[in-house]
Formats: C-alpha cells, structure tokens, sequence
C-alpha cells in the first residue's frame, strides 16, 4: 500500500493511493481518506479524491530524521574519505522536512549546494534496543529522500548540523510504501536523482555497506525511535551542485519520485 498525507480544502489527511483504472499516471491516481492513522489499524473509508485535487504533504511529520553518512563506498571516496568502522550518525531538526512539490530554500550561508538521493525508512511503531530479527516489525515503510547538504559548510565546520540541517534540507515523499520488504532493500531498489531531467545519481541499495537492519539496531541502541521517525540510509556516488532554479528529482524504484525546485532563500 502507498500512504499519502496531503491537504484538501483545509483539512490534512492521510489516503491510501490507488489507481482509478486510467493507467495509473498522477492523473489516473486517487486517494482513499484513511480513518484513523497509519500507524495503528484502520480502515479506508471510500471517499476518494483526485490526486491533482490536493496538495501532497511530507508523508509523516516525524519527531526526528536520523541520517547516515557515508554508508556507500563510492559516495565515501568520491568526497576522499575511507568507510569508517562504524556508522556515522547525525541527526536533521523537524523544520528541515518538506514534501514533494514543496521549494528547497538556497541557504545564505552556503555557495556549494548538493543533492544526495537516498532511500529514507519510516518507522512505524515505538521501539527501542530492537534485535535484529525483529526490525521487521518496526518499520511502516519506506519513501524518497533527498538529504540536501550546504558541502562547503560541511567541509568548513566540525559537525554538520548547519550543513544539513537547515531549513527545508529534508524533501521527503512522494509517500510511503508499505509493501517493500527488507529482502527487496537487500536485493537491490534503484536509487536515481536527475537535475533538470539530466541523470545524476544511479546507484542500489543493495550496495549500502550497512543494512536496513543493522542501522535500526545500531540507532535503537541508544535512542528510542517513535512512530513517524526517519532514517536515511546513505547516499550513492555522483553527489553534485545545485543552483537556483533547479528542479531535482529523486526516484527509488518501486516507490515514485519526489520531485523539489531549489529557490533563493527570501
């Protein structure tokens, strides 16, 4: 199932993406209001409206966005670094999520802006110190990232809270896909990002150097994640700049595109 959170006349609402029998374009799609949540059981509840009807949303708001750096080996060496031995965890503040369709704002403080297209893991249920064989249980689904870093702020500064955290660093969506199983993450989803339709980024999940699982358990090992948090699995090689009027698109197969036009920050 695909979980959209979107706004229509007002109201926000989260609705099951379903195909209207038309091919299944954007024009084609519609969503099924869910009553309830989609992190507790609940039912569709037939009203159904156009997906060129409403605004889509970031598909969760969550408490945190837990990131990882350098997780592929050739996103590592692109930049001169070595894999280190264990993750490299940071974390992006709720105020950097925004949805597809939404602006990413040029920061003031940065001149060298990148795209990173990145599998991002949405958390479905509280858990903490999760085993191995249980990350399965904790987790709705899965959506598009883009980790969207000010590189020269990182490079300059001794952490990478500015650098990654600002305002609007955190596209997510188009929504979340509940169908993808970790064995398919494993197998291999491919991960793309163009810039103005021009191929960018292709790389696969299946060369993260660290799992799905291993992350969920080496994060739970000192936090405990709650329903609606994010994880981002790391970025593959082909990182690059982004200017003003840009329009970036990330696309992991399987799930959709998310889809963000790079402004001045006003």
């Amino acid at each position: 199932m695909r979980i959209a959170r979107f706004s229509i006349d007002g109201n926000v609402a989260f609705g099951a993406v379903e195909e209207d029998g038309t091919g299944g374009t954007a024009a084609g799609l519609v969503l099924d209001i869910i009553k309830g949540i989609p992190y507790a059981d609940f039912e569709l509840s037939g009203t159904k409206v156009p997906l060129s009807k409403v605004r889509l949303l970031p598909p969760v708001l969550p408490n945190k966005v837990v990131g990882i750096g350098r997780n592929y080996a050739a996103h590592a060496a692109e930049l001169g670094n070595e894999v280190p031995e264990s993750p490299v965890v940071f974390l992006k503040p709720t105020t950097s999520v925004i949805g597809s369709g939404d602006d990413v704002e040029y920061p003031s403080f940065s001149e060298d802006l990148h795209y990173e297209a990145e599998l991002a893991v949405v958390i479905g249920r509280m858990c903490r110190e999760v085993p191995r064989e249980r990350v399965k249980d904790v987790i709705l689904g899965f959506t598009c990232a883009n980790d969207v870093t000010a590189r020269d702020a990182q490079k300059r500064e001794n952490q990478w809270a500015r650098a990654k955290g600002f305002d609007t660093s955190c596209p997510l969506g188009p929504w979340v896909e509940t169908s993808i199983g970790l064995e398919a993450v494993a197998d291999g989803l491919a991960v793309q990002c163009t810039v103005n339709g021009e191929q960018r980024q292709l790389g696969s999940t299946s060369d993260m150097v660290r799992s799905v699982e291993d992350l969920v358990v080496h994060i739970t090992e000192a936090m405990t994640l709650l329903p609606g948090d994010v994880i981002l699995t790391g970025t593959p090689a082909g990182v690059g700049p982004l200017s003003v009027g840009d329009e970036v698109a990330v696309t992991i197969e399987g799930i959709g595109t998310l889809t963000n036009k790079v402004i001045k920050r006003g």
